[in-house]
Protein backbone atom coordinates (compact mmCIF):
# COMPACT_ATOMS: atom_id res chain seq x y z
CA UNK A 1 0.00 0.00 0.00
CA UNK A 2 1.36 3.61 -1.18
CA UNK A 3 2.08 5.69 1.34
CA UNK A 4 -0.73 8.17 0.53
CA UNK A 5 -3.39 5.49 0.78
CA UNK A 6 -1.83 4.41 4.04
CA UNK A 7 -1.93 7.91 5.08
CA UNK A 8 -5.48 8.34 4.08
CA UNK A 9 -6.42 5.26 6.22
CA UNK A 10 -4.71 6.30 9.34
CA UNK A 11 -6.68 9.56 9.13
CA UNK A 12 -9.97 7.63 9.29
CA UNK A 13 -8.92 5.63 11.76
CA UNK A 14 -7.76 8.58 13.94
CA UNK A 15 -11.26 10.00 13.02
CA UNK A 16 -13.17 6.74 14.12
CA UNK A 17 -11.53 6.44 17.26
CA UNK A 18 -11.58 9.85 18.78
CA UNK A 19 -13.53 10.59 21.58
CA UNK A 20 -13.67 14.43 20.77
CA UNK A 21 -15.40 13.71 17.00
CA UNK A 22 -18.01 11.34 18.61
CA UNK A 23 -18.94 13.70 21.47
CA UNK A 24 -19.42 16.26 18.90
CA UNK A 25 -21.02 13.89 16.23
CA UNK A 26 -23.62 12.85 19.24
CA UNK A 27 -24.14 15.98 20.39
CA UNK A 28 -25.69 16.84 16.94
CA UNK A 29 -27.37 14.09 16.55
CA UNK A 30 -29.40 14.49 19.22
CA UNK A 31 -30.08 18.06 18.59
CA UNK A 32 -31.41 16.98 15.08
CA UNK A 33 -32.77 13.25 15.31
CA UNK A 34 -33.10 12.09 18.60
CA UNK A 35 -36.68 12.63 19.60
CA UNK A 36 -35.67 11.33 23.36
CA UNK A 37 -33.55 14.30 23.85
CA UNK A 38 -34.54 16.49 26.29
CA UNK A 39 -33.25 19.66 24.69
CA UNK A 40 -33.98 18.86 21.00
CA UNK A 41 -37.51 20.15 21.72
CA UNK A 42 -35.95 23.97 22.24
CA UNK A 43 -34.27 23.42 19.12
CA UNK A 44 -38.10 22.64 17.38
CA UNK A 45 -39.27 25.67 18.40
CA UNK A 46 -36.57 27.64 17.24
CA UNK A 47 -36.78 26.57 13.77
CA UNK A 48 -40.81 26.51 13.84
CA UNK A 49 -40.47 30.37 14.76
CA UNK A 50 -37.64 31.01 12.03
CA UNK A 51 -40.12 29.01 9.10
CA UNK A 52 -43.50 31.34 10.61
CA UNK A 53 -41.60 34.69 10.55
CA UNK A 54 -40.28 33.87 6.67
CA UNK A 55 -43.63 33.02 5.86
CA UNK A 56 -44.59 36.32 7.70
CA UNK A 57 -42.63 38.55 6.14
CA UNK A 58 -43.20 36.81 2.08
CA UNK A 59 -46.88 37.62 3.26
CA UNK A 60 -46.36 40.97 4.28
CA UNK A 61 -44.16 42.17 1.04
CA UNK A 62 -47.09 41.47 -1.57
CA UNK A 63 -48.58 44.54 -0.60
CA UNK A 64 -46.29 46.87 1.92
CA UNK A 65 -42.87 47.65 2.02
CA UNK A 66 -40.50 45.81 3.93
CA UNK A 67 -37.34 47.29 5.77
CA UNK A 68 -34.63 46.14 4.13
CA UNK A 69 -32.81 44.28 7.74
CA UNK A 70 -36.26 41.90 7.75
CA UNK A 71 -35.50 40.87 3.84
CA UNK A 72 -31.78 40.01 4.47
CA UNK A 73 -33.02 38.66 7.42
CA UNK A 74 -35.36 36.27 5.41
CA UNK A 75 -33.36 35.44 2.35
CA UNK A 76 -29.88 35.31 4.01
CA UNK A 77 -30.05 34.69 7.92
CA UNK A 78 -32.60 32.02 8.07
CA UNK A 79 -31.36 30.20 4.82
CA UNK A 80 -28.05 30.30 6.11
CA UNK A 81 -29.59 28.59 9.46
CA UNK A 82 -31.65 26.28 6.93
CA UNK A 83 -28.29 25.33 5.33
CA UNK A 84 -26.36 24.69 8.28
CA UNK A 85 -28.60 22.49 9.81
CA UNK A 86 -29.03 20.58 6.25
CA UNK A 87 -25.12 20.07 5.94
CA UNK A 88 -25.10 18.68 9.89
CA UNK A 89 -28.01 16.38 8.60
CA UNK A 90 -25.82 15.32 5.83
CA UNK A 91 -22.94 14.67 8.22
CA UNK A 92 -24.95 12.87 10.98
CA UNK A 93 -27.00 10.35 9.05
CA UNK A 94 -23.94 7.96 7.94
CA UNK A 95 -20.38 7.45 9.04
CA UNK A 96 -17.84 7.77 6.58
CA UNK A 97 -14.99 7.04 8.57
CA UNK A 98 -16.78 3.76 9.32
CA UNK A 99 -17.47 2.76 5.93
CA UNK A 100 -13.69 2.99 4.83
CA UNK A 101 -12.62 1.19 8.08
CA UNK A 102 -15.28 -1.55 7.56
CA UNK A 103 -14.14 -1.87 3.81
CA UNK A 104 -10.21 -1.82 4.78
CA UNK A 105 -10.58 -4.12 7.36
CA UNK A 106 -12.42 -6.52 5.24
CA UNK A 107 -10.04 -6.38 1.93
CA UNK A 108 -7.52 -7.17 4.86
CA UNK A 109 -8.99 -10.14 6.00
CA UNK A 110 -9.68 -11.31 1.95
CA UNK A 111 -6.48 -10.75 1.48
CA UNK A 112 -7.09 -8.46 -1.41
CA UNK A 113 -6.23 -4.64 -2.30
CA UNK A 114 -8.62 -1.82 -1.15
CA UNK A 115 -10.29 -0.42 -3.96
CA UNK A 116 -11.39 3.37 -3.14
CA UNK A 117 -13.45 3.56 -6.30
CA UNK A 118 -15.48 1.07 -4.53
CA UNK A 119 -15.40 2.40 -1.29
CA UNK A 120 -16.68 5.91 -2.75
CA UNK A 121 -19.32 4.29 -4.61
CA UNK A 122 -21.02 3.08 -1.30
CA UNK A 123 -20.62 6.57 0.38
CA UNK A 124 -21.79 8.43 -2.35
CA UNK A 125 -25.07 5.57 -2.44
CA UNK A 126 -25.58 5.90 1.50
CA UNK A 127 -25.06 10.01 1.09
CA UNK A 128 -27.66 9.73 -1.74
CA UNK A 129 -30.05 7.78 0.11
CA UNK A 130 -30.56 10.80 2.75
CA UNK A 131 -30.01 13.51 -0.62
CA UNK A 132 -33.20 12.27 -2.48
CA UNK A 133 -35.30 11.66 0.47
CA UNK A 134 -38.37 13.71 1.16
CA UNK A 135 -37.50 15.57 3.74
CA UNK A 136 -34.02 16.18 2.79
CA UNK A 137 -35.62 17.46 -0.86
CA UNK A 138 -38.04 20.00 1.30
CA UNK A 139 -34.84 21.16 3.47
CA UNK A 140 -33.14 21.61 0.15
CA UNK A 141 -36.16 23.89 -1.44
CA UNK A 142 -35.75 25.87 2.27
CA UNK A 143 -32.43 26.97 1.25
CA UNK A 144 -33.37 28.28 -2.58
CA UNK A 145 -34.53 31.92 -0.94
CA UNK A 146 -31.11 32.60 -0.19
CA UNK A 147 -30.62 33.20 -4.26
CA UNK A 148 -33.54 36.16 -4.17
CA UNK A 149 -32.32 38.13 -6.96
CA UNK A 150 -33.71 35.09 -9.15
CA UNK A 151 -37.30 36.53 -8.72
CA UNK A 152 -39.31 32.85 -9.31
CA UNK A 153 -36.86 31.07 -6.38
CA UNK A 154 -38.63 33.39 -3.73
CA UNK A 155 -41.67 31.69 -4.11
CA UNK A 156 -39.86 28.59 -2.28
CA UNK A 157 -39.85 30.63 0.89
CA UNK A 158 -43.94 29.75 1.45
CA UNK A 159 -41.97 25.96 0.73
CA UNK A 160 -40.11 26.23 4.01
CA UNK A 161 -43.87 25.56 5.27
CA UNK A 162 -43.53 21.75 4.86
CA UNK A 163 -40.60 22.08 7.50
CA UNK A 164 -43.01 22.13 10.37
CA UNK A 165 -43.43 18.65 9.31
CA UNK A 166 -40.16 17.36 10.34
CA UNK A 167 -40.33 19.41 13.70
CA UNK A 168 -44.12 19.06 14.70
CA UNK A 169 -44.39 14.96 16.57
CA UNK A 170 -47.99 15.68 15.78
CA UNK A 171 -47.75 16.67 12.04
CA UNK A 172 -45.06 13.54 12.11
CA UNK A 173 -47.62 11.40 13.50
CA UNK A 174 -50.80 12.62 11.04
CA UNK A 175 -48.51 11.44 8.00
CA UNK A 176 -47.48 7.80 9.34
CA UNK A 177 -51.44 7.88 9.48
CA UNK A 178 -51.77 8.32 5.81
CA UNK A 179 -48.64 5.76 5.40
CA UNK A 180 -50.41 2.98 6.74
CA UNK A 181 -52.75 3.09 4.45
CA UNK A 182 -51.09 4.29 1.46
CA UNK A 183 -52.20 1.49 -1.25
CA UNK A 184 -55.58 1.72 0.19
CA UNK A 185 -55.29 5.97 -0.87
CA UNK A 186 -53.53 5.63 -3.73
CA UNK A 187 -55.99 3.31 -5.13
CA UNK A 188 -59.07 5.82 -4.22
CA UNK A 189 -56.40 8.52 -5.58
CA UNK A 190 -56.80 6.69 -9.27
CA UNK A 191 -60.17 6.08 -9.07
CA UNK A 192 -61.73 9.35 -8.32
CA UNK A 193 -58.87 10.27 -11.14
CA UNK A 194 -60.35 8.07 -13.38
CA UNK A 195 -63.73 9.52 -12.80
CA UNK A 196 -62.72 13.38 -12.83
CA UNK A 197 -60.96 12.52 -16.73
CA UNK A 198 -64.45 10.37 -17.99
CA UNK A 199 -67.07 13.18 -16.32
CA UNK A 200 -64.55 16.41 -17.76
CA UNK A 201 -64.43 14.31 -21.13
CA UNK A 202 -68.34 13.29 -21.03
CA UNK A 203 -69.75 17.48 -19.82
CA UNK A 204 -67.31 18.90 -22.83
CA UNK A 205 -68.76 16.75 -24.97
CA UNK A 206 -72.47 17.90 -23.76
CA UNK A 207 -72.08 21.36 -23.12
CA UNK A 208 -69.35 22.52 -25.06
CA UNK A 209 -71.73 23.14 -28.34
CA UNK A 210 -74.05 24.72 -26.82
CA UNK A 211 -73.87 28.34 -26.76
CA UNK A 212 -75.63 28.73 -23.69
CA UNK A 213 -73.41 26.34 -21.39
CA UNK A 214 -70.80 27.87 -19.02
CA UNK A 215 -68.55 25.27 -20.10
CA UNK A 216 -66.17 25.76 -23.51
CA UNK A 217 -63.37 24.54 -22.90
CA UNK A 218 -61.93 21.31 -21.45
CA UNK A 219 -59.70 23.22 -18.51
CA UNK A 220 -63.32 24.61 -17.45
CA UNK A 221 -64.83 20.93 -17.90
CA UNK A 222 -61.85 19.33 -16.04
CA UNK A 223 -62.33 22.11 -13.28
CA UNK A 224 -66.64 21.90 -13.15
CA UNK A 225 -65.36 17.77 -12.94
CA UNK A 226 -63.40 18.38 -10.13
CA UNK A 227 -65.23 20.46 -7.62
CA UNK A 228 -68.43 18.19 -8.37
CA UNK A 229 -66.72 15.24 -7.12
CA UNK A 230 -65.47 16.81 -4.36
CA UNK A 231 -68.92 17.99 -3.33
CA UNK A 232 -67.86 21.92 -2.88
CA UNK A 233 -69.97 22.88 -5.85
CA UNK A 234 -69.56 26.40 -6.25
CA UNK A 235 -72.69 26.86 -8.47
CA UNK A 236 -70.27 28.79 -11.17
CA UNK A 237 -70.94 26.08 -13.84
CA UNK A 238 -74.09 24.59 -14.12
CA UNK A 239 -74.51 22.13 -17.01
CA UNK A 240 -77.93 23.22 -18.69
CA UNK A 241 -78.19 20.19 -21.14
CA UNK A 242 -80.03 16.77 -20.21
CA UNK A 243 -77.02 15.04 -21.27
CA UNK A 244 -74.60 17.13 -18.94
CA UNK A 245 -77.32 17.01 -15.72
CA UNK A 246 -77.06 13.24 -16.31
CA UNK A 247 -73.43 12.85 -16.07
CA UNK A 248 -73.58 15.76 -13.04
CA UNK A 249 -75.95 13.07 -11.29
CA UNK A 250 -73.31 10.45 -11.85
CA UNK A 251 -70.30 12.47 -10.75
CA UNK A 252 -72.28 13.90 -7.67
CA UNK A 253 -73.16 10.08 -6.36
CA UNK A 254 -69.72 8.93 -7.05
CA UNK A 255 -68.26 12.40 -5.38
CA UNK A 256 -70.24 10.91 -2.44
CA UNK A 257 -68.87 7.42 -2.44
CA UNK A 258 -65.35 8.80 -2.65
CA UNK A 259 -65.65 11.10 0.44
CA UNK A 260 -67.05 8.42 2.63
CA UNK A 261 -64.61 5.72 1.91
CA UNK A 262 -61.95 8.69 2.44
CA UNK A 263 -63.67 9.19 5.46
CA UNK A 264 -63.60 5.91 6.59
CA UNK A 265 -60.18 5.13 5.89
CA UNK A 266 -58.85 7.92 7.73
CA UNK A 267 -60.93 6.89 10.71
CA UNK A 268 -60.14 3.32 10.59
CA UNK A 269 -55.77 4.97 10.13
CA UNK A 270 -56.41 6.83 13.36
CA UNK A 271 -58.08 3.92 15.21
CA UNK A 272 -55.01 1.29 14.65
CA UNK A 273 -52.32 4.57 15.48
CA UNK A 274 -54.44 4.82 18.53
CA UNK A 275 -52.71 2.69 20.45
CA UNK A 276 -48.89 4.10 19.16
CA UNK A 277 -50.09 7.57 19.66
CA UNK A 278 -51.07 6.71 23.76
CA UNK A 279 -47.85 4.80 23.94
CA UNK A 280 -45.91 7.79 22.57
CA UNK A 281 -47.33 10.18 24.67
CA UNK A 282 -46.52 7.58 27.97
CA UNK A 283 -42.58 7.84 27.20
CA UNK A 284 -42.97 11.44 26.62
CA UNK A 285 -44.25 11.54 30.07
CA UNK A 286 -41.34 9.47 31.78
CA UNK A 287 -39.40 12.49 32.31
CA UNK A 288 -41.92 14.11 35.03
CA UNK A 289 -40.44 11.74 37.53
CA UNK A 290 -36.64 11.15 38.01
CA UNK A 291 -36.79 7.03 39.17
CA UNK A 292 -39.19 4.14 37.90
CA UNK A 293 -40.50 0.39 39.25
CA UNK A 294 -40.66 -1.56 36.04
CA UNK A 295 -43.89 -3.97 36.78
CA UNK A 296 -43.40 -6.57 34.64
CA UNK A 297 -46.96 -8.71 34.30
CA UNK A 298 -50.02 -7.69 35.40
CA UNK A 299 -51.81 -10.57 37.65
CA UNK A 300 -52.82 -10.86 40.97
CA UNK A 301 -49.68 -10.08 43.12
CA UNK A 302 -48.54 -7.83 39.98
CA UNK A 303 -52.49 -5.70 40.58
CA UNK A 304 -51.73 -5.19 44.40
CA UNK A 305 -48.04 -4.32 44.06
CA UNK A 306 -49.39 -1.37 41.46
CA UNK A 307 -52.16 -0.45 43.75
CA UNK A 308 -49.75 0.29 46.43
CA UNK A 309 -46.68 1.81 44.33
CA UNK A 310 -49.73 4.24 42.62
CA UNK A 311 -49.13 7.05 45.27
CA UNK A 312 -45.47 6.55 46.05
CA UNK A 313 -42.55 9.01 45.03
CA UNK A 314 -41.30 6.97 42.33
CA UNK A 315 -42.98 6.24 38.92
CA UNK A 316 -44.31 3.21 37.29
CA UNK A 317 -44.42 1.33 34.32
CA UNK A 318 -46.10 -1.55 33.64
CA UNK A 319 -44.80 -4.05 30.97
CA UNK A 320 -47.16 -7.08 29.63
CA UNK A 321 -47.23 -8.39 26.17
CA UNK A 322 -50.60 -9.81 26.72
CA UNK A 323 -53.25 -6.97 25.31
CA UNK A 324 -56.16 -7.82 28.44
CA UNK A 325 -54.01 -7.45 30.87
CA UNK A 326 -52.41 -4.28 29.46
CA UNK A 327 -55.87 -2.97 29.10
CA UNK A 328 -56.98 -3.57 32.41
CA UNK A 329 -54.17 -2.25 34.01
CA UNK A 330 -54.74 1.44 32.30
CA UNK A 331 -58.38 0.90 33.40
CA UNK A 332 -56.99 0.75 37.12
CA UNK A 333 -54.81 4.04 36.29
CA UNK A 334 -51.85 2.73 35.66
CA UNK A 335 -49.23 3.53 33.11
CA UNK A 336 -49.09 0.39 31.11
CA UNK A 337 -47.35 -0.66 27.85
CA UNK A 338 -48.10 -3.67 25.44
CA UNK A 339 -44.10 -4.65 25.32
CA UNK A 340 -42.58 -7.85 26.28
CA UNK A 341 -40.64 -7.93 29.08
CA UNK A 342 -38.34 -10.59 28.01
CA UNK A 343 -37.23 -8.51 25.06
CA UNK A 344 -34.62 -6.14 25.01
CA UNK A 345 -35.92 -3.71 22.30
CA UNK A 346 -38.65 -3.27 25.02
CA UNK A 347 -36.21 -1.46 26.99
CA UNK A 348 -34.76 0.43 24.54
CA UNK A 349 -38.04 1.95 23.25
CA UNK A 350 -38.65 3.15 27.07
CA UNK A 351 -35.59 5.54 25.90
CA UNK A 352 -34.60 5.22 30.12
CA UNK A 353 -31.57 4.28 31.61
CA UNK A 354 -31.95 1.23 33.63
CA UNK A 355 -29.10 2.16 36.07
CA UNK A 356 -29.72 5.20 36.64
CA UNK A 357 -33.33 6.15 36.28
CA UNK A 358 -34.90 2.85 37.00
CA UNK A 359 -35.07 2.03 40.79
CA UNK A 360 -36.26 -1.91 40.49
CA UNK A 361 -37.54 -3.96 38.06
CA UNK A 362 -40.03 -6.76 39.75
CA UNK A 363 -40.77 -9.55 37.58
CA UNK A 364 -44.36 -11.18 38.58
CA UNK A 365 -45.25 -12.72 36.35
CA UNK A 366 -47.23 -16.10 38.11
CA UNK A 367 -45.17 -18.03 34.97
CA UNK A 368 -41.45 -19.04 36.70
CA UNK A 369 -40.48 -19.57 32.74
CA UNK A 370 -41.48 -15.93 32.09
CA UNK A 371 -39.90 -14.44 35.46
CA UNK A 372 -36.76 -16.33 34.12
CA UNK A 373 -37.02 -14.78 30.95
CA UNK A 374 -37.44 -11.36 32.00
CA UNK A 375 -34.80 -11.34 34.35
CA UNK A 376 -31.91 -12.72 31.68
CA UNK A 377 -33.25 -10.25 29.74
CA UNK A 378 -32.60 -7.35 32.41
CA UNK A 379 -29.45 -8.42 33.25
CA UNK A 380 -27.82 -8.12 30.00
CA UNK A 381 -28.88 -4.51 29.46
CA UNK A 382 -27.71 -3.89 33.00
CA UNK A 383 -25.46 -5.48 35.82
CA UNK A 384 -25.93 -3.57 38.78
CA UNK A 385 -29.81 -2.97 38.54
CA UNK A 386 -32.06 -4.46 41.39
CA UNK A 387 -34.40 -7.40 40.12
CA UNK A 388 -36.98 -9.01 42.26
CA UNK A 389 -38.71 -11.93 40.98
CA UNK A 390 -41.47 -13.90 42.55
CA UNK A 391 -41.21 -17.70 42.11
CA UNK A 392 -44.59 -19.94 41.74
CA UNK A 393 -42.30 -23.71 42.16
CA UNK A 394 -39.43 -23.98 44.35
CA UNK A 395 -38.03 -26.12 41.91
CA UNK A 396 -37.06 -23.25 39.94
CA UNK A 397 -35.34 -20.94 42.33
CA UNK A 398 -31.99 -22.00 41.12
CA UNK A 399 -32.92 -20.97 37.73
CA UNK A 400 -34.14 -17.28 38.67
CA UNK A 401 -30.46 -16.92 41.06
CA UNK A 402 -28.23 -17.85 37.85
CA UNK A 403 -30.60 -15.64 35.47
CA UNK A 404 -29.74 -12.75 38.28
CA UNK A 405 -32.19 -12.03 40.29
CA UNK A 406 -31.41 -10.10 43.47
CA UNK A 407 -34.37 -10.68 45.59
CA UNK A 408 -37.00 -14.09 45.37
CA UNK A 409 -40.31 -14.43 46.48
CA UNK A 410 -41.90 -17.75 46.96
CA UNK A 411 -45.54 -17.05 47.00
CA UNK A 412 -46.38 -19.92 49.20
CA UNK A 413 -43.75 -18.47 51.99
CA UNK A 414 -45.01 -16.34 54.51
CA UNK A 415 -43.10 -13.34 52.45
CA UNK A 416 -45.20 -14.37 49.54
CA UNK A 417 -48.14 -13.84 51.82
CA UNK A 418 -47.68 -10.93 53.20
CA UNK A 419 -46.88 -9.20 49.70
CA UNK A 420 -50.28 -10.69 48.12
CA UNK A 421 -52.62 -10.54 51.02
CA UNK A 422 -51.35 -7.13 53.20
CA UNK A 423 -50.08 -5.11 50.12
CA UNK A 424 -51.95 -2.25 51.12
CA UNK A 425 -51.06 -1.90 54.78
CA UNK A 426 -49.23 -0.12 56.65
CA UNK A 427 -46.69 -2.17 56.47
CA UNK A 428 -46.75 -2.89 52.67
CA UNK A 429 -43.95 -4.20 49.67
CA UNK A 430 -42.21 -0.82 48.99
CA UNK A 431 -41.23 -0.86 52.68
CA UNK A 432 -39.96 -4.11 52.62
CA UNK A 433 -38.24 -3.86 49.47
CA UNK A 434 -36.70 -0.77 50.46
CA UNK A 435 -35.33 -2.31 53.16
CA UNK A 436 -34.44 -5.61 51.64
CA UNK A 437 -33.09 -3.49 48.35
CA UNK A 438 -30.92 -0.78 50.02
CA UNK A 439 -29.87 -2.12 52.86
CA UNK A 440 -28.07 -5.33 53.17
CA UNK A 441 -28.08 -6.31 56.29
CA UNK A 442 -31.31 -6.64 56.59
CA UNK A 443 -33.82 -9.59 56.23
CA UNK A 444 -36.66 -11.76 56.93
CA UNK A 445 -36.97 -15.11 59.11
CA UNK A 446 -39.57 -16.92 59.94
CA UNK A 447 -38.98 -17.82 63.60
CA UNK A 448 -41.33 -20.84 65.10
CA UNK A 449 -43.33 -20.87 68.47
CA UNK A 450 -42.19 -23.98 71.12
CA UNK A 451 -43.38 -25.34 74.15
CA UNK A 452 -40.22 -24.26 75.76
CA UNK A 453 -40.75 -20.55 74.44
CA UNK A 454 -44.82 -20.76 75.28
CA UNK A 455 -44.36 -21.37 78.77
CA UNK A 456 -42.61 -17.64 79.21
CA UNK A 457 -44.31 -15.54 76.79
CA UNK A 458 -48.57 -15.42 76.45
CA UNK A 459 -49.42 -12.50 74.66
CA UNK A 460 -47.48 -10.76 71.61
CA UNK A 461 -46.71 -7.80 74.49
CA UNK A 462 -44.43 -9.95 76.14
CA UNK A 463 -42.15 -11.16 73.79
CA UNK A 464 -40.19 -7.40 73.91
CA UNK A 465 -38.83 -7.62 70.39
CA UNK A 466 -38.66 -3.62 70.42
CA UNK A 467 -35.78 -3.73 72.67
CA UNK A 468 -33.68 -6.54 69.98
CA UNK A 469 -34.71 -3.71 67.46
CA UNK A 470 -36.52 -6.56 65.90
CA UNK A 471 -39.41 -5.75 63.80
CA UNK A 472 -42.64 -8.38 64.21
CA UNK A 473 -44.24 -8.08 60.73
CA UNK A 474 -47.12 -10.94 61.56
CA UNK A 475 -48.33 -14.53 62.90
CA UNK A 476 -49.00 -17.36 61.25
CA UNK A 477 -51.45 -19.46 62.96
CA UNK A 478 -50.96 -22.85 61.64
CA UNK A 479 -53.89 -24.30 63.46
CA UNK A 480 -56.23 -21.45 61.67
CA UNK A 481 -54.52 -21.90 58.49
CA UNK A 482 -54.55 -17.62 59.39
CA UNK A 483 -52.35 -14.89 59.02
CA UNK A 484 -52.29 -11.96 61.44
CA UNK A 485 -50.23 -9.27 60.20
CA UNK A 486 -49.11 -6.35 62.50
CA UNK A 487 -50.51 -8.11 65.34
CA UNK A 488 -51.87 -6.44 68.76
CA UNK A 489 -49.83 -6.41 71.76
CA UNK A 490 -52.96 -8.88 73.13
CA UNK A 491 -52.56 -11.26 70.82
CA UNK A 492 -52.33 -14.76 72.57
CA UNK A 493 -49.30 -17.04 71.41
CA UNK A 494 -49.89 -20.79 71.19
CA UNK A 495 -47.71 -23.90 70.27
CA UNK A 496 -46.78 -24.33 66.18
CA UNK A 497 -47.30 -20.41 65.77
CA UNK A 498 -44.77 -18.76 63.50
CA UNK A 499 -43.34 -15.44 63.70
CA UNK A 500 -42.40 -13.27 61.16
CA UNK A 501 -39.70 -11.46 61.95
CA UNK A 502 -37.61 -8.35 59.74
CA UNK A 503 -34.40 -6.82 60.90
CA UNK A 504 -31.00 -6.68 61.06
CA UNK A 505 -29.34 -10.68 61.38
CA UNK A 506 -27.23 -10.53 64.20
CA UNK A 507 -30.02 -8.49 66.07
CA UNK A 508 -32.84 -11.27 65.28
CA UNK A 509 -30.19 -13.92 66.14
CA UNK A 510 -30.05 -12.27 70.07
CA UNK A 511 -33.54 -12.40 70.02
CA UNK A 512 -34.45 -15.97 69.33
CA UNK A 513 -31.87 -16.76 71.79
CA UNK A 514 -33.60 -14.71 74.11
CA UNK A 515 -36.40 -16.77 73.10
CA UNK A 516 -34.89 -19.94 74.01
CA UNK A 517 -33.04 -19.23 77.14
CA UNK A 518 -34.76 -16.58 78.89
CA UNK A 519 -35.82 -17.18 82.65
CA UNK A 520 -38.76 -16.17 84.40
Amino acid sequence: MGFAKRLFIDIFYFINTSKTYSRIKLFFYNFLENESYKYKKYFDIFMMFLILTSVVILVREVKYDIHEYFLLFNYYVISIVFFIEYMLRFWVTSSVSEVIIRRYENSNLLGENFHFSSTFLEILKLKLHYVLSLKAIIDLVAILPFFHGLRLLRIFVFFRVFKLFRYAKSFQTFISVFSSKKFEFITLLIFASIVIVISSVLIYVMEANNPDSPVNTLFEAFYWSLITISTVGYGDIVPITDGGRIVAMFIIATGITVLAFTTSLIVASFNEKLYEIRETGIIDNFSTKKQYYILCGYENIAKEVANNLLNSKYGMIILDKDASRIEQARKDGHQALQYNPGSAESYHKLHLDLDVQVKAVLCLREDDVENVYTTLTVRSISQDIFILSLLMNQSNRKKLVFAGANEILYSKELVGMVSREFIGQSVAFETIHELRSEFSNTTIEEIFLTDRILEHFVYVQDLENIRFRVVLLGIYKKEDDRFFFNPIGSTLLENRDCLLLMGNPLFIQEFVKYLKKVKR
